[in-house]
């Protein structure tokens, strides 16, 4: 199977971000006023190639997979909640099902490795709506059990990634928010980041979905043997074979394409971090496209904004994945385009602005 990964190129123009910087100071505010709203529309506009940046037809993807390290209890709940919680989006129940609704956000769940078959007793060539089967041969109960072998092999690692390629393609709009679902994937994500970013495994693993601390003990021992067994996996695509699920190798693939196509990307919490980690040591100006919605209460989550050098809007605590973050973010991007678009400026308004010189106190 030819694998080639798109080539991304520097989208910053000096024109344009001059442009954008002049427009967003001489609006009817004090200088810096509006804060990191103004930095946010600075980076909107330089992704979408305008002074007037409008968000349309936003794509929220929910990647969902299972992982075999699970059976080494390291997460809180049973492998089935998986499945369980792509039954729950698909119902609408879930909460980055309210929260997609509320703001107007297509939602779509991918079944990356999903141990369930969700077209069971349909017709045969049946969709559900809101439903992607992107399956990966051999992977369709999920990921190997990354303690005793490789999660996926390099074959189905490449599958994975060009199965996320393929589906930002077919998408319309020019935004994608990133949401994810499979239990144990907070290893997965802690493990990518401690070999990425030559971090300390106690560093980056957290309570995932409820462990309490000696739990949290049991299960970073676990994650130190996973490392152990493979000491190879030091470069992006070898370390997502040897420790990430399938629904973060179909993420990686979703984000590199998202950022060819210029489309803002907007970021969850810690395991659609993991996905953007690994894009970015792949083809570092990914980040020129991403949106980080909010740092996650989740342990690892920190040092990884912090390795990539990132700053979230956001900091609420949130830990519960999904997509939740990037959704309740979204009109926060909303806001930044308006008032790039529609926000008076001083000489349009008709507003003096501040005296270049001030009149001394006495």
């Amino acid at each position: 199977m030819t694998f080639t990964l798109p080539t991304l190129t520097d989208i910053r123009s000096p024109a344009l971000t001059h442009s954008l910087q002049h427009k967003i100071d001489n609006k009817t505010k004090p200088l810096g006023s509006l804060g990191r709203l103004e930095s946010l529309a600075l980076q909107l506009g330089e992704i979408l190639g305008t002074d007037a940046p409008a968000l349309q037809d936003p794509q929220l993807l929910v990647f969902a997979g299972d992982h075999g390290l699970a059976a080494r209890g390291v997460s809180a709940f049973p492998s089935d909640v998986s499945w369980q919680m792509v039954e729950n989006f698909l119902a609408g129940g879930a909460a980055v099902s309210v929260f997609s609704r509320l703001h107007n956000i297509a939602l779509t769940v991918v079944d990356c490795g999903v141990n369930h078959d969700f077209l069971a007793g349909l017709p045969a060539g049946s969709q559900r709506p809101g439903l992607q089967v992107r399956k990966v041969p051999g992977g369709e109960q999920g990921t190997a059990d990354s303690s005793a072998q490789a999660a996926m092999t390099a074959l189905q690692c490449q599958q994975a990634i060009q199965n996320g390629m393929a589906l930002v393609k077919a998408l319309p709009g020019n935004a994608l928010l990133l949401g994810e679902m499979g239990i144990g994937n907070t290893s997965a994500a802690s493990l990518l980041l401690s070999r990425l970013a030559g971090l300390e495994i106690e560093v980056c693993t957290g309570a995932g979905t409820g462990l309490d601390a000696s739990a949290v003990q049991r299960k970073t021992k676990v994650l130190r043997e996973v490392l152990a067994r493979h000491p190879g996996a030091t470069t992006p695509l070898d370390a997502l074979a040897a420790f990430g699920g399938f629904e973060i190798a179909t993420m990686v693939g979703a984000v590199l394409q998202a950022a060819t196509e210029r489309r803002v990307i907007v970021v969850d919490g810690f395991i659609a971090s993991s996905a953007v980690l690994v894009a970015h040591a792949l083809q570092p100006l990914v980040l020129q496209a991403c949106v980080f919605a909010h740092r996650s209460g989740e342990r690892g989550h920190e040092f990884m904004l912090q390795y990539l050098g990132v700053q979230a809007l956001l900091d609420l605590g949130l830990r519960l994945g999904e997509g939740s973050g990037a959704a309740l973010a979204w009109p926060l991007l909303q806001s930044a385009c308006a008032m790039l678009r529609e926000m008076a400026s001083f000489e349009s308004a008709g507003v003096s602005e501040k005296a270049e010189t001030q009149t001394a106190q006495v």
